[in-house]
């Protein structure tokens, strides 16, 4: 096997508008893949770029293509920052997400803003980004894209749930490897704590002070999508049609009852779709709710495993850093068995300055 060695800019913005992750990873293929973490930090949103990316999906198509141009520049310049933070790792690329505004696989949409070739221009860097586009023209959902790098880099455990904006979950072990988004998390969690002017309600204890609503909870358990077969991802349109609808019908509950309830949905959900044994990783901003993963933990007959503070917080953009040297590479890192595309493929568009 021919060995390679890459150090990547990962570069990652999610649903929950926490801010964007950066990470600086060191990859080597010796026998299998392994990856060094060199440096990261999550750069948070200015006030006014966090209610512009929220109230993106409004947007008419004019106005979504200026947003991406501004948001663009914006991304360009935090990139900028930070690697002249950190000067002194040489990269050989830069690895974007984007930031997603608007993800319809079944009407074979996904856009995901930050990913045009000014970028590269604005950067002087080769940059590799716009990972979902290509699965979702081939009849994907375009998600989860995660693990097309969890099966080289966290092979050693049986299932990855990451909790962030959504849940979702990438069975690695088995004959039948699947992936497949969960539940929605943080998007309506975080919500639920702005009512009392909260940015998040910081390790569960909000939610640990509650008491259950039972009917909000059997509404809850009872939507459709839980009981869909995967592939099936889930993107803020569910959340606005679905979940919004439900919490503004039990607004007259406290929010620290609300927040009780929906912690119990998220733990029952992530649970009845963990295996029944065998080593889990779970990483993501949600893992910070010990609320949460105490309900998980005591719900589960799996093993919980909880990696160290860095791989939490920065999984996601270690992973988007690797699908772009797989891409680089030419090999699949979009997977037809984790997003129903019609076939493997090696997705990202690729610009040079």
């Amino acid at each position: 096997m021919e060995s390679y060695e890459f150090t990547v800019l990962g570069v990652m913005s999610g649903t929950s508008l926490d801010g964007i992750d950066l990470a600086i990873v060191k990859f080597i293929n010796g026998r299998e893949w392994s990856f060094e973490l060199l440096a990261a930090s999550t750069i948070a949103y200015p006030s006014a770029w966090e209610n512009k990316l929220r109230n993106a999906i409004a947007l008419d198509e004019k106005e979504r293509a200026l947003l991406d141009e501004d948001y663009t520049v914006f991304l360009g310049d935090i990139i900028d920052s930070f690697l002249s933070k950190f000067s002194d790792y040489s990269i050989d690329f830069v690895s974007s997400h984007g930031h997603t505004v608007l993800h319809e696989p079944q009407n074979g949409i996904t856009y995901q803003i930050g990913n045009l070739p000014s970028l590269a221009k604005q950067l002087q860097r080769k940059l590799i980004c716009d990972f979902r586009t290509a699965d979702v023209a081939l009849k994907g959902q375009g998600a989860p894209l995660v693990p097309g790098a969890e099966i080289h880099l966290f092979s050693n455990y049986d299932a990855c749930v990451n909790l962030g904006g959504f849940a979702n979950i990438s069975h690695l072990s088995g004959p039948k490897q699947s992936a497949y988004d969960i539940c929605a998390v943080n998007v309506v969690m975080n919500s639920l704590a702005n009512k009392v002017d909260l940015d998040f309600d910081r390790d569960g204890e909000l939610a640990r002070g509650g008491n259950n609503i039972p009917a909000f909870l059997s509404a809850l358990n009872a939507l459709p999508f839980y009981r869909e077969p995967s592939p099936k991802s889930l993107g803020i349109e569910w959340v606005n049609t679905n979940l919004f609808p439900l919490l503004n019908a039990f607004e007259v509950h406290k929010v620290e009852d609300l927040l009780h309830t929906y912690s119990q949905h998220i733990a029952t959900e992530i649970v009845r779709n963990l295996p029944k044994e065998g080593r889990v990783l779970f990483s993501g901003g949600g893992t910070f709710n010990r609320y949460l993963m105490e309900q998980i933990e005591q719900l589960s007959s799996a093993q919980i495993v909880l990696p160290t503070a860095s791989i939490i917080e920065y999984k996601e953009a270690i992973v988007f850093a690797f699908l772009g040297v797989l891409r680089h590479l030419n090999q699949p890192n979009c997977l037809s068995r984790f997003t129903g595309s019609s076939k493997d493929h090696s997705s990202g568009n690729i610009f040079y300055p």
